[in-house]
């Protein structure tokens, strides 16, 4: 006489289900593995470090046009040429160039658009360079040295944000669709006639989430490594405990929003009202401080805002994970709170 197999706890049969439902599907493998990888591919060669841009600097025609145009073609940053008034005037207009002189005698005009940063640079640089080849003395000896450490370029700072992003998306997106898309293919209705609780469901799809997304992390971090040369200062440990809340903390909010939703569109609507604040406001591509001091208050309690702080603090500076206590207070109250909040209000059926 045969006995019955073990099937084990709902929560572990549950847990390994979703993992190989989300393995099965090639397009949810491509945006949680590949997407982030291609974004950090792109943006990093759209912000890699580049040469010092060359300035545009048009001379009208006159006496000491060819004498000012020497003088300021030393400096090989520095693009010239000779044109008539109209024709400088068009070209700066039209943005041909940044910056057009106009000799007077002894003198020079400049003509330049103040909210143009280009323009104003092209102006500075070029009037240095006339007044040095006039003879003017710097009382002072300076040195230009390049600065150009790993941790300190766009794309050093753009790696966390991306991360950052790619947790939020992967915690709202993989858990909350995932459960409308259970209820609209009436699964939850059958797992409300066994004896499987609220909690072993809720955290089995949470913790199908957290598996897939150690290699998603890993995945990032090794192409901004190894294509960028973006350098880890901070304990790895200290990291992985900040990823690890950070996607507890959005698969909770995706489990809230999801908690009564009945429609992928519903869902997705709710979802993008979410993020929309933290995509523009959290500091993913710019820093936040940018934004009036008045509402940085609100910016800093934002889901997404302490996740990212924390991250840069540890990836760039190398700050210690209890310097963080802060970020980490506020990460963990959203995950508890919201995932409280929907294990009160989720129902297995509509």
């Amino acid at each position: 006489m045969s006995s019955k197999p073990s099937v084990g706890s709902p929560l572990k049969q549950l847990t390994l289900a979703r993992l190989r439902e989300f393995y099965r599907q090639p397009e949810a493998v491509f945006w949680v593995y590949f997407f982030p990888v291609l974004m950090v591919i792109a943006l990093g060669i759209a912000f890699r470090n580049k040469p010092v841009e060359k300035i545009t600097v048009d001379v009208q025609t006159s006496s000491r046009s060819e004498e000012i145009l020497e003088s300021i073609k030393k400096d090989e940053r520095v693009i010239g040429d000779i044109f008539d008034e109209e024709e400088c005037r068009r070209r700066l207009r039209t943005g041909k160039s940044d910056l057009y002189l106009s000799p007077e005698g002894g003198d020079v005009e400049y003509f330049y658009d103040p909210t143009r940063p280009g323009s104003v640079v092209a102006q500075e640089l070029v009037d240095d360079l006339i007044q040095e080849s006039a003879g003017r003395v710097n009382p002072v000896k300076t040195t230009l040295k390049k600065f150009d450490e790993p941790g300190g370029r766009y794309i050093d700072f753009l790696v966390p944000g991306l991360l950052g992003m790619s947790l939020m998306g992967g915690g709202l997106y993989g858990v909350g669709f995932a459960i409308v898309d259970m209820r609209i293919r009436k699964l939850l209705k059958r797992f409300l006639a066994t004896p499987m609780r609220k909690t072993d469901f809720l955290i089995a799809i949470m913790g199908s989430r957290l598996v897939y997304m150690i290699p998603q992390v890993i995945v990032l971090l090794l192409f901004s490594y190894l294509l960028f040369g973006v350098v880890i200062y901070g304990n790895w440990f200290s990291i992985l405990f900040i990823i690890l809340l950070g996607a507890i903390e959005f698969s909770g909010i995706g489990l809230l929003i999801a908690a009564r939703a009945k429609t992928l569109e519903s869902v997705s609507g709710l979802m993008n009202l979410v993020m929309l604040p933290m995509w523009t406001l959290s500091g993913i591509f710019f820093s936040y401080e940018r934004f009036p001091e008045v509402v940085q208050p609100v910016i800093k309690v934002l889901p997404l805002t302490p996740l990212i702080d924390s991250l840069r603090a540890i990836m760039l500076e190398g700050a210690s994970l209890a310097s963080q206590g802060p970020e980490i207070l506020v990460m963990a109250l959203w995950a508890a709170v919201t995932f409280v909040i929907a294990l009160a209000v989720f129902r297995w059926s509509d």
